[in-house]
Formats: structure tokens, sequence, C-alpha cells
């Protein structure tokens, strides 16, 4: 590098570079750091003190973040009244009515944040607000029921006011981020951001909370440390042949994990089930009280928030008996990111029977014989012929990699790696493919093609549609084995990713979650999205006698999506379920 930038002040001659030359770099940047800040120490800390009074301060009164879309509409609004909104007399002679549309009451920033404890998985919305905590965020619960802005909340509600030093990080957190629609030149392409343009933590979380724009208070006590989830109940729990249990829930997953890692049995309803005048609705999951899962339903529920039903028979419906799946997650030599937060995630659920595959071992083949199921993350399957999954850098020399981890080089190919995969698919196995790993879908011959097309099947230049790294609100068919537990609707995590149109809806090809509006975005920069309304973003497919489900988002992004979370979930439990019909002789405890 031979120019300073703000990442790199002091430029490098090209030479040959020695670890221990970055070591020192390092160091000495951060001995500057420390220099300048015992210099301005005073400078430094009266300057954080401010910025956090003024934060408190308009958190205390009525206050409007600029937005670059309101601008933009009053710009656009201006310019319609033949008034200069640019060069040298930008905003001369504007009348100043113009900007009162800047101060719409209904624009204002929230004065505070109550999440109300009744909402359906509170145990997730629990771990947001400790979220919040470990950056420095001030939550409160209600020790009792109240009433704000003429709604009543239950004790236990969570309540994020406003008015403190992290009111900025409030803000991101719970409002969509708002990209201005950045190009080079007009008509030209847009310019990437450095990550990504929206995050909104509460919409990715599937949290549900009400935004409240005038100051209020209440029964309120600052949670110390960290939040603990209100503890769950148990029903006629008393002789109870069985327990039923919410899909909802994200950890019904850990409780089911758990279960099974005992021993026990559990069952996942594939029709509504009508039990002492309560309708439970496909994908709830059952419980036999057996090998001792009556005496732990209670630690489960106080542990984790979780509440069961107990019931005195036996439900009489078909249903799906869950096993513990053996499962092979794809990565490779140097890393994939994308594979290590899904690591995490299966270990922060307790998913147990899990390990690690490299392209070789999927090169060999027989792949039933170890697993399962077997996830594919972003950028494990490559479009082409060539070799996919090889990262940013070329594979390293056999010969300058220690013997116990050659094992771990090579990459994913269409020739060789592929028909495996397909081979494990059609003896039954399940693959879990996410973003652009969806390839093994037309790898296997599905009838799709790219939705985000022109007339010729060219996919949408960047200067028609580009959306990178937002959330997108998508329709979500339920009734879906791997949508149980899930809503109508859900915010996705999508950064470019794939679209697709069914070419053929008599083939076994059953959309999971779809776009069904012009304007999907719900945080971030998605320019030319109306190109997204009617694409398909997720599906599952027979392929012999196997299940694939492909999902273009990331579901799994940074292991922040917990709203989408169930979609890899349920595709896991799954795979291998055997249909069983309860109540029978061979179901019965």
């Amino acid at each position: 590098r031979q120019l300073p930038r703000n990442d790199l002040p002091m430029p490098i001659e090209p030479q040959e570079w020695h670890f221990r030359q970055s070591v020192d770099y390092s160091i000495t940047a951060n001995c500057a750091v420390l220099d300048y800040a015992s210099r301005y120490r005073e400078t430094l800390l009266y300057n954080i003190y401010l910025m956090g009074r003024n934060s408190i301060e308009r958190g205390s009164r009525d206050h409007w973040t600029p937005r670059p879309h309101r601008i933009a509409a009053l710009e656009a609004a201006i310019r319609e009244d033949g008034h200069p909104t640019s060069g040298g007399r930008r905003w001369r002679g504007v009348p100043l009515e113009y900007f009162s549309r800047l101060r719409a009451p209904e624009d204002r920033d929230p004065r505070g944040y109550i999440l109300p404890a009744d909402q359906p998985d509170f145990p997730t919305a629990t771990k947001f607000v400790n979220a919040l905590i470990k950056n420095g965020i001030t939550v409160h619960r209600a020790s009792e029921s109240f009433l704000v802005a003429g709604k009543q909340y239950a004790a236990g509600s969570y309540v994020v006011q406003a008015a403190q030093a992290f009111r900025p990080h409030v803000i991101d957190m719970f409002e969509p981020q708002d990209h201005p629609d950045d190009f080079a030149y007009p008509g030209g392409p847009p310019i990437p951001p450095y990550d990504n343009a929206g995050w909104t933590l509460a919409y990715q979380m599937g949290v549900r909370f009400d935004r409240i724009l005038e100051g209020f208070d209440g029964p309120f006590v600052e949670v110390e440390g960290f939040a603990e989830p209100k503890a769950g109940t148990v029903v006629a729990a008393s002789g109870a042949s069985g327990f039923l249990m919410s899909p909802v829930l994200n950890d019904a997953v850990v409780v089911t994990n758990r279960i099974l890692a005992r021993g026990g049995e559990v069952y996942r309803l594939a029709e509504p089930a009508h039990v002492n005048g309560t309708t439970y609705a496909p994908g709830t999951i059952y419980l036999p009280a057996s090998n001792g899962t009556a005496g732990t339903v209670g630690d489960l529920a106080d542990e984790l928030g979780v509440s069961f039903d107990g019931v005195q028979a036996v439900p009489a419906v078909n249903a799906l008996r869950v096993r513990q799946a053996r499962i092979g997650l794809w990565d490779r030599y140097g890393g994939s990111m994308p594979s290590g937060w899904t690591r995490w995630l299966l270990e922060q659920f307790e998913f147990a029977s899990f390990e690690v595959v490299y392209p070789e071992r999927l090169d060999q083949g027989n792949l039933a014989r170890d697993f399962d199921v077997l996830i594919f993350p972003d950028g494990a399957i490559p479009s082409g012929s060539g070799e996919g999954g090889g990262g940013f850098r070329a594979p390293p020399d056999p010969a300058s990699v220690p013997e116990e981890y050659r094992s771990w080089l090579g990459s994913v190919s269409v020739g060789t790696t592929v028909p495996q995969i397909l081979e494990f698919l059609r003896r039954g196995g399940t693959v879990i493919t996410i973003g652009s790993s969806a390839n093994l879908a037309r790898h296997a011959g599905l009838r799709l093609q790219e939705h985000l097309a022109d007339e010729s099947g060219e996919r949408l230049p960047r200067v028609q549609f580009y959306v990178p790294g937002s959330v997108l609100e998508v329709a979500v068919d339920s009734t879906r084995p791997a949508a149980w537990g899930m809503g109508a609707r859900a915010d996705v995590f999508y950064d470019n990713s794939p679209v697709f149109r069914i070419t053929d809806p008599s083939a076994d090809v059953q959309p999971i979650a779809w776009f069904v509006t012009p304007r999907p975005l719900r945080s971030g920069w998605a320019w030319g999205q109306e190109h997204l309304e009617g694409g398909v973003t997720a599906f599952d497919a027979a392929v012999g006698s196997g299940r694939l489900y492909v999902y273009g988002p990331e579901i799994l992004f940074r292991g922040q999506p917990h709203g989408t979370f169930k979609l890899f979930f349920n595709a896991i439990h799954l795979a291998g379920a055997q249909p069983v019909v309860l109540g029978s002789e061979a179901t019965r405890p």
C-alpha cells in the first residue's frame, strides 16, 4: 500500500513481510491510542459524558431522527412545486412550512419500548433484552400489571426507556435503518456499504414490542445483572400420560434435544389435536410421561420458561416420532464464518450428535453410513462446473499443512462432490442449504427459474436490483412442517440472496416462504425491491426418497435472526422422523 487511509495511516512499501511485523504494527497503534487517551483524558471523559447527557435529554422530549428517505421525499415535493433544491441556491427561497413535514407528530422517536410478557415466545424476548444489557442498555421489568397508552400490560413485561446514555443504540436495535439511495453517478451502479445496510435486532429476533411516543412510567424495577426467563407452567401434571408443548418457542428445541439425549420419546403432531377444549396446532410437541419425563418437565419449565400441558389420554392423531439425527456440517480448511456460526447455534440449542465434515469425506460417498442430515451454509455449493468453498485464497500446498489436518483440504466440486450429495438425498437423506448453496437445487434438476431475471433470463443488474444485507418481510406457509411454530409473516435477513420461480407446480417442490408485496423492506436498503414480489425464497422438495430444504435468505446470519431459526431446527428434527398414529398400541407409554 502506497497511500494512507483511515485504517492504514502509515503506508507500507511492498516487501517481504513477516508476521512479527504485523504484531509490531498493531502494538505501535495500540500504544498510540493509549498515549492519546492519557494526554486528553479529561476531554475524552467529558465528551463521553456530554454525549450521554445529550442522549438522555433527547429521550426525555419529542425528538426526530433525520431519515434519508424523508429528506429525499421532501426534496422531491419541493422540486415538484418549482423550488430549487440543488446547486448554489440549495433550499434558498423554500417556504419554511415545507420543513414542518419533517416534524410530523407520528414520525417522532419513541420515548420508550414495551415488550409484553404475554407474547408467544417470551424466552426469546428475554434473550433480546439480555443482548441490550450486554451492550450497556438499562432494562426494566414490570413488578405488576400496568396501563400505558390505553393498553394493559402484564407483570413481567420488559420496558426500555429512551432517556438513557446509550439511547442511539436503543434506537438502532428497535427502529429500522434507513440507508440512502447511494450511487456513484445518476444511472450508475449502487455504492456498496461497508457491511450490512439494515440489522434491526428486534425484527430479526421476531420480538413483539410497542413503540410508546409519549412519556410514561409505571411499576418498573431495573433488571440487575441479566434477565431470567419467566418460569413456565406445568398444567395438570398429576396422573398425566404425557405433556404437550408449543412449537412457537425456540427453546422447545432445547427441551426436545434434552429428552432425546436421555433416551426419551418425542413426537410432533401432524394434524390438529382437540384436547380438553383446546386445539393444538400441527407441530405441537408431545412428550410421553415415561423414562422420567414427568419429573423433568417441571425443572425445564423453571429453567427455560417453557410451559407444558398435561393430558390424561394420549391424543389420537397422526404424528411423527422424532429421533436424534446424525448431523454433518460442511466446513473447509481455513474456516467458513457461516459454518462457524451454524456450529455455534447447534451447540447453543444442544444438538448433541453433529460433526464437522470436509469435502474429502463428502467425496468418498456412502454418506448415509454416518449422517442423516447434511448442512451446507452459504458459500459451500458452487454454481458452475468448477469448485466451491475455496474461500478468498488459493488452497495451500498439502506439504505445508500438518498431517492431521490434510484431510480438511479440498473443495466441493460439481463433478465429484455434488453427485455424492445427490445420492445421499435419493437414498432418503436430508440436506439443508442456505444462501448461495441453494445451487444444489439446480444440480438436482428441480424445475426452477431465477425470479430476479429480465426477459432474456439474465439476472437483473445492480442498477435495477440491489439489496445489501437488509431485513425484508416474507409470507410463510406455517402449515408446512419446516415452518411449524411460525406465524403468517416473518422478517428475514436478505443479502442479494437467491429467489426462485417454480416452473412446475405439479412437481414435489413446496414453497415455504415468498415475497407478497412490492415493498418488503423492513430495515436497510432495497433498491428495486418491487422485483421481489411473487418470488419464492424458501422451499422444500422431494429428491428420490430424501428431502431437500432450500433457504435463500441468511436464516442463521451471525446467530442473530432467532425469528427464522425454526426453519432450520424443524428441518433437522424432521429428518428420519417416523410417521405414527398416537394412541395406538405402538405408541402408548
